[in-house]
């Protein structure tokens, strides 16, 4: 009897990313809701990824549908979660994300602020407490407020704390952002509207509305089920490192899901059992994806969409990417937004005159989508230096 792994190709692996994360136009989606849905989770350390990521994968793009969703109806929340990382999900997805990763990246940044303020100021546990429960009733007396605002009406939080002492680069910051920021990753306030334009990294806080809290395994377990469905065939390492897991947490959270063992060509993965046969080819596509966006950071290893010899000129030396080009499943090279606000393009490699097309006609829909807006990523790229110094 043949008990030999199915095996599933690069190609197939492209033909299923393409569809799956909507970057083929008779793919795109309607609403925000839809693309988070498709992709789990949108990073959001930079406040523009997440417009610019919706925008790319959206058949109408609209500033105002993300924030409809994000301010108005409250169906896409941000949170502190897979490797302490700053991301947006589906309300209904947040139970999860918090009981299998948010719950303790929350504990390991409360028990580090609480050390900083225990040494330098002399704030113990029950100061923590009482400040947090001011800051709540300060917040619900409020509505929403700035940093600044909150301090005002709670006056702890302007102590200041020594940000690397005895360094050139030595700082004297006030507690406010740290403080406020642990409560966030807790989940008992929320950041609320931006204070300028869609792109402003500065923003309001509200009191969070409260959400059920799951076992932390068996939210461990769905949340690897559904990377499978979003980002799978993947492998054990992928999933170790898009969640920011132990190893052995990893497997355990595989062992509870209904994934089947594959053969891929980087080695053994994993895939469920409806994605055993994919199509061969990925559709026809282009889409230019935004620094930190869900799809090239959805793996850990990449070879199968990315050239290797491209990694250095669209990563920075963390790991981060930056704007890419992809087509058919393929990154194909990267963009930037130039001062001026021009759009330019670089292809790493020639994807042909059917490709080349398309990508020009989401650089008319991308320089439509930003308008009078201007954005850099926080983590620039070599590539992306260059077209933006032009």
């Amino acid at each position: 009897m043949n008990h030999a792994r199915p095996q599933i190709s690069d190609a197939q692996r492209r033909a299923a990313l393409v569809t799956r994360h909507l970057l083929t136009p008779p793919a795109r989606a309607a609403t925000a809701e839809q693309v988070a849905d498709a992709l789990l989770a949108l990073h959001a350390t930079d406040p523009s990824s997440v417009y610019l990521s919706v925008a790319a994968r959206t058949a109408a793009p609209s500033p105002a549908d993300l924030e409809r969703a994000l301010y108005d109806e409250r169906t896409l929340l941000r949170m502190l979660s897979m490797r302490r990382t700053m991301f947006v999900v589906p309300r209904a997805l947040a139970p999860v994300v918090d009981a299998s990763t948010a719950r303790a990246v929350a504990a390991r940044e409360r028990k580090n602020l609480q050390k900083v303020l225990d040494e330098q100021l002399g704030h113990d546990a029950r100061w923590f407490a009482a400040t947090e429960r001011d800051v709540l009733a300060a917040l619900t007396a409020l509505g929403e407020a700035t940093a600044a605002q909150i301090a005002d009406a709670v006056p702890a939080l302007k102590g200041q704390i020594t940000m690397a002492p005895g360094k050139p680069y030595e700082t004297r910051p006030r507690i406010t952002s740290r403080f406020l920021g642990v409560m966030a990753a807790e989940g008992r306030i929320r950041r609320g509207r931006p204070l300028g334009t869609w792109a402003s990294s500065q923003f309001r806080w509200t009191v969070a509305e409260p959400h059920p809290e799951l076992p932390a395994d068996d939210a461990k377990a769905d949340l690897a089920a559904r990377y499978l469905g979003a980002f799978g065939p993947a492998t054990t390492e992928d999933l170790k490192w898009w969640t920011g897991w132990t190893v052995t947490d990893t497997r355990k959270a595989l062992a509870r899901t209904p994934a089947v063992a594959v053969d891929l060509a980087s080695g053994p993965g994993h895939a469920l059992p409806d994605d055993l046969d994919l199509p061969d080819d990925a559709a026809p596509g282009a889409a230019l994806l935004p620094g930190l966006d869900p799809t090239p950071m959805g793996w850990r290893g990449r070879d199968w969409y990315l050239d290797p010899a491209h990694t250095p000129e669209l990563f920075d030396t963390n790991g981060n990417v930056g704007p890419t080009v992809w087509w058919s499943g393929r990154v194909v090279g990267g963009w930037a937004q130039r001062p001026d606000g021009e759009v330019v393009v670089s292809l790493l490699t020639d994807p042909g005159r059917e490709a080349r097309a398309a990508v020009d006609a989401e650089v008319a829909r991308l320089t439509d989508y930003f308008d009078d807006i201007r954005v850099r990523p926080s983590f620039r790229t070599p590539l992306e230096r260059r077209l933006y110094e032009g």
